[in-house]
């Protein structure tokens, strides 16, 4: 008895996993269908946490504003601190503010900084993750948590194994990028040998929107605006 129930369940999360590939494709058919009618932009990330009055919140909102000045679009995850920062500083720039929102159980929710129409709402991550990828011309990567990591080493991956294109990744805030940096060149390049010399050419390390905006204007003078994949 004890063993049909169990079956039963199983075959019970068997066919709802069946039917989860459909919303799947849902959320990857509206995002394409919704994204590819914004223009260049550049993506935006760091943590949910920073406050208003933090040096980095109000760099992150600079950066976003150059970013529109320059001519691209930004796009962030749609939530609060860094996200909001990058979202208001194209907002007052004047230029494209796109929201990738996800639903969470904390810290998530929409800030008032993301265009009406460019407001867009994920159950999935990677789902989410692909728009970032698809459709930014360039990360601009602030002081963040996991998710913030997690979006750095996803997009390292996929530019290293030739997955995408390769687009400009600018760690924004040397002393908090710093450490992990001297890690990776000291740790899985040198001691170990688990990535090669020229994987550190994908990584930046700046401190003002200055350099951002050099760095994006330097790499795309020689190339093609295009989506990813």
């Amino acid at each position: 008895m004890r063993l049909e129930r169990h079956s039963k369940a199983w075959n019970e999360i068997k066919t709802n996993d069946s039917w989860a590939i459909f919303k799947i494709m849902g959320e990857f058919v509206s995002g394409f269908e919704k994204m590819s009618k914004i223009g260049p932009c550049v993506s935006i990330f760091g943590s949910a946490r920073t406050k208003p009055d933090n040096e980095y919140y109000i760099l992150a909102e600079k950066v976003a504003k150059r970013i529109v000045e320059a001519g691209y679009g930004v796009i962030t995850g749609g939530g609060p601190g860094i996200m909001e920062a990058g979202n208001k500083g194209a907002h007052l720039g004047g230029g494209t503010s796109v929201g990738l929102n996800i639903d969470l159980p904390f810290e998530q929710h929409d800030n008032p900084y993301i265009d009406s129409d460019k407001s867009l709402d994920f159950d999935y991550f990677f789902v989410r993750k692909v728009m970032f990828v698809k459709y930014s011309q360039g990360f601009v990567v602030m002081p963040g948590g996991f998710g913030t990591l997690d979006e750095l080493f996803e997009a390292m991956t996929l530019i290293q194994t030739h997955k995408i294109e390769k687009f400009p990744i600018i760690l924004v805030g040397t002393t908090f990028w710093q450490g992990l940096f001297e890690w990776i060149k000291s740790t899985l390049l040198e001691s170990f040998g688990n990535i090669s010399p020229k994987d550190l050419d994908l990584i930046h390390l700046v401190d003002t929107e200055e350099e951002v905006i050099t760095i994006l204007d330097a790499f795309y003078k020689e190339s093609r605006l295009s989506p990813n994949f």
